[in-house]
């Protein structure tokens, strides 16, 4: 799985949580990106199975890419949230976040949540 590829799924999973139903024009506007772009994402991610897109074009993640988009998600708020306990601005944070989540090993993320939960509590 490619870093868009996760970033299309966390997405899907954050929108999901907002609301009952999740479209690509959604995606769309939470993302920042075109529909051409979003469209052309969708269909490898229903191709690849991570996805089912309904005849209404609800999208809804499959078992596998509810899995992948729940671990990234996972990631993304350890990370945001030890960045802040740091003193990151919740903004650059946010930002940074996404951009560590994708390359970070296993064993480096655990540390990461090991320690985030020490602090945190």
């Amino acid at each position: 799985m490619h870093e868009s590829g996760e970033m299309y799924l966390e997405s899907i999973f954050v929108l999901s949580k907002e609301r009952d139903i999740v479209r690509s024009i959604d995606v769309c506007e939470y993302m920042g990106y075109s529909k051409p772009s979003v469209s052309r994402a969708v269909g490898i991610l229903k191709k690849e199975g991570y996805i089912v897109v309904d005849g209404n074009g609800y999208i809804t993640l499959t078992p596998n890419g509810e899995d992948i988009a729940k671990s990234m998600y996972e990631r993304h708020t350890i990370l945001t949230n030890t960045l802040i306990a740091l003193g990151v601005d919740p903004a650059v944070a946010s930002q940074d976040a996404c951009k560590i989540e994708h390359n970070l090993s296993r064993e480096t993320f655990e540390a990461i949540k090991a320690y985030y939960k020490k602090i945190a509590e």
